[in-house]
This record gives C-alpha cells, structure tokens and sequence, in this order.
C-alpha cells in the first residue's frame, strides 16, 4: 500500500473519530439543557410598543433599558380577532387565541367561534400536573384570566366565569379584584357595596356566596395586604377590592392606586405554585395600561406600566434562579392610538378627552415628551413580544397571537 493511500485512511480514521466526538459533546449539550418546567406569562393589556417607549422613557431615560425589553428574545404579534363584523379585538378574543391557540370572536371566553369550548393551556398544565395560577389588577374573572380559566360565550358572565374556576379549571391561585361578582346583591363581603370612589359598585353576584364555596373546596381567602402576607396554603383565593384594583372614568376622577401591588401579588403567587415538584403555569396581567388608555390618561398608564415592569423584575429574578423557567412579556393588543412626540406649541389633535398629554420627564435627562391620542379605542397594530428562558427562542419573529399557545403547549409537554 502506498503513503497516499496510508494518508487517505488516517485522515478518514481522524475524521470520524472527530464527528463521534462532536456528536457527543452536542448530545452532552441537549442532555444538559433546561426543560420548561415553568412558565409566566405577563400580559400589559393595551400595551403597545409606544406604551412600553414611555414606559422605559420615564422609567430609565433614553438610554437605559426596562425589565421587559432587557430580554433576549424579541417577537411581534399580529392582534386581529375572527369576529365576523370587527377585526379589531377586544382583550376577550385576544387572549382566548393566546390561552387556546384558536382566534374567536370578539367577547367569547375560552369558546370558538361558534361558541364551542376549547381547552386552554392553563387546563392543559392542570393536566399535566402542574400548578396554575391567575394574577391581575383588574377583576380576577375579567376577559384575559377569565379566558385561561373559564369556557362563557359572553365576557360579562362574570359570576358564571368564577364558579368555572372553582368547580372545573382549579387555578391554585387567583389573586386581583372584583369580589363584586363572587357575592350575591345585598352581600357586601369584605369591600364595602357603594365605596366614595365608586358609589356604583356593589355585589352582584348570580351564582351564591361564591366566596363560601371556594373557603369549602379548600381556598384561603385573602382580602388586603396584611392576609395575603400571613397566607401560607396551597390554594389561594385573593380579592382586594369590589372591581378592578383602581379608579378610572369615575365622577371621582382617575386614581391607580391597588390596595396591593402587582409585583406583591407575583411574589406570593411564584412562592405558592413554586411548591409544586412538576411546575407551574402563572398568568400576570396589568390592567391598568389599557384602562387608563381607553380614557387617554397618559400619566396612569405609564404608573400602570411601571408597575407592570416591577413585576416582569421579579418573574426575571425568579426564573434565573430557576433555570427550567420561561418568562413571556406581550400586549394583547393596543389601545388609544398612542404616539410620543416632542414638545409643541400646538396641538394638532384638538381639545377634549384625546387632547395631548404632557409634558413628560425623560428619567436622566433634562428633555421631556408629549403623548397624544387618536382614539379611546383599541388599534389593531403588532403588539411586541419579549422572552427568556428554556424555549424562548422559539418565539423570535413574527406571527399571530396563536403562536403563543402552541409554543407554551409544546414546551411544557418537553418538559414533563
């Protein structure tokens, strides 16, 4: 045999061994990559990306970074419903395409569009073995929970969404506001019927003293921060106040002003479902954002958000201490048409509720910005997305509000 033929055999000897050692190292490097034990899904409803531009404006200045857009993944969601008359969505049909992966019409709960049920990822994580949870500042049976954990063909059904959670889906936790709908009329509960805020809020429940049912099906129930803190069970009931966990649109005026925190309620609802040795899936949702939009009230928007970014902080800071943990950050859609612009003597949009806001500080500079409107309404732009974590990948680009579930479905069934 001659030196090339020798040389030939070597160099395939030495190419082979190097392509089994390869695979090796990449086979040793998926054996040591997290499954998605965890998920948190964080929802700024009517959040936009100008509302998060002024959320990190006012926040950390031109220059710095939130939360929420420190992350390494980066996604933007096409919003639309499939409502036959209005393609524009509404939180409702929005999040049943995040929580079921199926677009539905504008108000439906968990249903398709012709009003059938479809299972949810909450209910899939239930089944899964895994702990759930729903955090919000609006009322806990309001469209987006209510559409991870309930099965209604009308988003109002608010009493009949409760029940559901406590008799069919099971969150572990549910913590937010609107004790008026797990209360019959006449039964105030813990948070006064007819608050000077709110003269118009009161109990109205239509399902019973839902309340008592949930205490029966072993839920602490929890009304106001000193409870909450003392809350050690594993299934927990928090509703801390009669609607939603602020004021807007009253005779009273607008007033963000949660008797407890959004990042308070995400601290004891990952320390909660944290037990679970299988994992969890939480939903976080500020309310807030798209509120105080829906009234052009830029200064408690960007509050809200501020408070949302806080609690995208300590969703951020448990998931790195948990590397099997994904963190998801989106809007369901945008609401108010928001836009920033620079200071103006002039101001094109006119007088009225959609008249400009401002002037705004940016944080760490001398400059300041102006919000202005073109609408009360929602808009049905791209909505962007944020991510990190096991899977977050998988969420780069561009897509529709759907994506979103198949993505957590998947990752979470890896994971088990």
């Amino acid at each position: 045999m001659n030196k090339r033929s020798w040389f030939g055999i070597v160099l395939a000897v030495v190419v082979a061994i190097a392509m089994v050692s390869f695979s090796q190292v990449r086979a040793g490097q998926a054996k040591q990559a997290p499954r998605t034990k965890n998920v948190i899904l964080m929802v700024g409803d009517g959040m936009g990306k100008a509302q998060r531009d002024a959320i990190r404006l006012s926040s950390v200045g031109l220059h710095g970074e939130t939360a929420m857009d420190n992350m390494p993944y980066t996604g933007y969601v096409h919003t639309n419903s499939a409502d036959p008359e209005e393609f524009v969505t509404d939180s409702a049909a929005a999040a049943t395409a995040m929580a079921t992966g199926v677009k539905t019409y504008n108000g439906a709960i968990g249903v398709d569009r012709h009003k059938k049920p479809v299972e949810t990822v909450l209910e899939k994580a239930k089944k899964l073995g895994k702990a759930t949870g729903l955090v919000t500042t609006s009322q806990v049976t309001d469209a987006t929970p209510a559409a991870f954990g309930a099965h209604v063909e009308d988003r109002d059904d608010q009493s009949r969404i409760a029940r559901q959670y406590l008799e069919n889906s099971r969150p572990d936790v549910i913590l937010g506001g609107g004790e008026d709908y797990w209360y019959p009329a006449g039964n105030s509960g813990r948070h006064p019927d007819r608050p000077a805020d709110d003269p118009s809020e009161g109990s109205k429940g239509t399902e019973g003293n839902l309340v008592e049912l949930a205490k029966k099906l072993g839920y602490q129930y929890v009304s106001d921060h000193r409870e909450l803190q003392k809350a050690n069970g594993a299934r927990l009931l928090g509703l801390f106040a009669n609607e939603e966990m602020f004021q807007y649109g009253t005779e009273a005026g607008d007033k963000y002003n949660p008797l407890v925190s959004l990042p308070e309620m995400t601290d004891r609802a990952l320390e909660t479902l944290s037990r679970n040795k299988n994992g969890f899936f939480l939903l976080v949702e500020e309310e807030g954002i798209d509120s105080m939009c829906h009234v052009n009230n830029a200064e408690l928007a960007i509050e809200a958000g501020r408070q949302f970014d806080r609690a995208v902080a300590r969703a951020k800071k448990f998931a790195r201490k948990h590397g099997d943990t994904l963190v998801i950050v989106v809007g369901d859609h945008e609401t108010g048409g928001f836009t920033i612009e620079p200071l103006d003597d002039s101001d094109e949009s006119g007088d009225g509720t959609s008249a400009e806001d401002g002037p705004f500080p940016v944080a760490k500079s001398n400059q300041q910005f102006i919000v202005d409107w073109t609408t009360e309404g929602h808009t049905a732009v791209d909505v962007p997305l944020t991510a990190m974590g096991p899977g977050a990948e998988r969420l780069q680009g561009v897509y529709e509000n759907t994506h979103i579930h198949d993505v957590v479905v998947k990752l979470m069934r890896a994971g088990n």
